[in-house]
């Protein structure tokens, strides 16, 4: 048979499968839709774009004062401190959340099905990750200036527990998808649950871990900003400042600085993970 003649198909043999799904998509996004009022037609409104037009027109000239520029580079600083600390804390909570949820470091697991007690704290240390994760940053961030006032310490504290049940739960998930065979011959031979995990199960997913925790330390660095409309201190409280007296200058300033402060942390996530993977 001659293949030279053969010709190739004219139509996409899934087109109609493709279609199909297309339109399924559309039907079940439709009511989303509806819901959220998504009506995005209205930015082009003429009164949307004059708003628009006068909001972005008083972001020139910047703002360029001395001491603006120095009280922006403090609450800069202060910024990713509240981001680091936060960070920290977090790490704390995590740590061991993660060691007693996870399940390849029990030993009664390792002849069948896990012991009844075990299972039951896992479950419960699993169930308050849930709850700390379930809550966002912001929300945490209303109740602490509520507790501890104004300024950075209700931003750190918030960040830690958000971020302390999402680092748990990944670090489960990390921990428990990776290589466990050497973990669990140290378990067999006696090994406590510490010494598996830092001979067993770290070394193989010390970089991934990482990785993630660096990851975690950029998303910290922007929501320190959001948390700073909320009263939490920082570069986002003094852009809240400046917005509701309509100072567009400093506004625009401040957010060039926060775009090169996100550029800056995903700079050194990037070559953190380079570096390590």
């Amino acid at each position: 048979m001659n293949t030279s003649s053969v010709r190739p198909p004219t139509r996409d043999p899934a087109w109609l499968g493709r279609v199909f799904w297309s339109l399924a998509a559309l039907v079940l996004l439709w009511p989303l839709l509806v819901a959220t009022e998504f009506r995005p037609w209205v930015l082009l409104a003429p009164e949307s774009l004059q708003v628009s037009g006068h909001f972005i027109g008083s972001f020139w000239p910047l703002a360029h004062g001395a001491e603006f520029l120095a009280m922006v580079a403090r609450e800069t600083w202060r910024t990713v401190a509240m981001a680091t600390a936060g960070m920290t804390l977090a790490l704390i909570i995590a740590l061991p959340l993660t060691l007693m949820s996870t399940r390849v470091l029990s030993i009664s697991a390792l002849a069948g099905p896990m012991a009844r007690g075990p299972f039951w704290l896992r479950q419960s240390v699993r169930w308050l990750l849930v709850v700390l994760r379930s809550i966002p940053e912001l929300v945490w961030a209303l109740v602490f200036v509520r507790v501890v006032g104004l300024g950075p310490t209700a931003g750190v504290l918030a960040i830690a527990l958000t971020y302390g049940g999402m680092l748990g739960k990944v670090y489960g998930e990390i921990l428990e998808s990776g290589e466990t065979d050497a973990t669990q011959n140290l378990l067999r031979n006696g090994s406590g649950r510490l010494q598996a995990f830092f001979y067993g199960l770290l070394p193989a997913s010390a970089a991934e871990l990482t990785s993630y925790t660096v990851y975690r330390w950029e998303c910290a660095i922007r929501s320190s900003v959001v948390l700073g409309f909320v009263g939490a201190g920082g570069l986002g409280q003094q852009m809240d400042n400046s917005m509701k007296m309509f100072n567009g200058g400093e506004v625009a300033t401040m957010l060039l600085v926060f775009m090169a402060l996100v550029a800056l942390a995903d700079r050194v996530s990037a070559g953190l993970r380079k570096a390590l993977g």
